[in-house]
């Protein structure tokens, strides 16, 4: 059943922390917002005392090794949206205005589950607006070598079905499919914690990344086994966490989406990259609208144009 009404926050919550890549401390405040405003990103503490609106969406991705980035490093970005994103989308927070005082959003626990706690604790109100969702009507697949990513239809929410195989039996091929829904994914999905090899940790640091890396928001791997002292938090929490990834990445499609998604040995770049294939032609998809039909609440076709914040570039 589809959420009738579009949500926003009740109250601020402000976090803290330091990026899992730049090391940097930043503070961010989630703020209540209007009505078909969206995930909105508010980057301050730019040279001059600058700040920079930038809307989470596909079309402004400036960045995927490694992480999500949005903006631009000239005007202003934000580096490793994605679990705060699938922290929103999973929860069904669909307006919200971020504000961060640096470049990269904090690592916390390497989870989505402190981004969870933050709206939890102060609730979700729901709005006078109609909640819009992204409904795909055609499939759409990339691939790139053996990786693949595709979007089909599907009658019945947003599904995920999301396999990874690495060659390593810390982790090996695991697969894991997944009706989001805040119930579950509050318990399934968002405290599944990023990962990475011992082995890359010297390169990583050369190329800029993990420099806030640490056993205590990073699943590290060596020597063919986790070394995090405390194991894991799910015995397929590597797959957990891609879902959770996933999650984030397409809600940057600016709507729920009703469909299914499917990849294998995917990341952010074909989690982006598969929007991009399904905005590419407008046949591909529809904007539908939940509307009170006999006491509960159905998807039908909406009516009037897009949202200009909301509308996705087609060309």
């Amino acid at each position: 059943m589809m959420a009738e009404r579009q949500t926003t926050l009740r109250s601020p919550v402000t976090l803290q922390g330091i990026g899992v890549h730049s090391g940097a401390p930043a503070c961010l405040t989630l703020r209540p917002s209007t009505a078909n405003s969206g995930v909105v990103f508010l980057r301050k503490g730019l040279e001059g005392g600058h700040e920079q609106l930038i809307h989470a969406r596909h079309n402004k991705v400036s960045a995927t090794e490694l992480c999500t980035v949005i903006g631009d490093q000239a005007s202003g970005s934000v580096a490793t949206i994605e679990h705060l994103m699938s922290a929103c989308a999973g929860l069904g927070l669909d307006n919200v205005l971020i504000e961060i005082d640096g470049p990269e959003m904090p690592i916390m626990d390497g989870s989505a589950a402190e981004f969870v706690t933050a709206i939890e604790s102060t609730g979700l109100v729901a709005l006078g607006a109609t909640r819009r969702y992204l409904k795909v009507l055609r499939p759409v697949r990339i691939e790139q070598g053996r990786a693949f990513a595709e979007l089909a239809p599907s009658e019945n929410g947003f599904r995920l079905d999301v396999e990874i195989d690495f060659d390593t039996p810390a982790i090996g091929r695991q697969r894991k499919i997944f009706d989001l829904d805040p119930e579950a994914y509050g318990r399934e999905i968002s405290r599944a914690r990023t990962f990475g090899f011992m082995r890359d940790v010297e390169q990583l640091w050369k190329a800029g990344f993990a420099l806030g890396a640490s056993l205590d928001n990073t699943v590290a791997i060596g020597d063919d086994k986790v070394i995090n002292p405390e194991g894991l938090r799910y015995a397929d929490e590597f797959v957990r966490h891609k879902v959770l990834d996933a999650v984030g990445d397409l809600a940057l499609a600016g709507y729920p989406i009703l469909g299914e998604f499917r990849s294998y040995c995917g990341g952010h770049r074909m989690n982006v990259r598969i929007l991009e294939a399904l905005f590419a032609d407008r046949a591909n998809y529809a904007i539908v609208e939940a509307q009170p039909v006999y006491g509960h609440h159905a998807v039908q076709m909406a009516a009037g144009p897009m949202p200009a914040a909301l509308a996705p570039d087609l060309h």
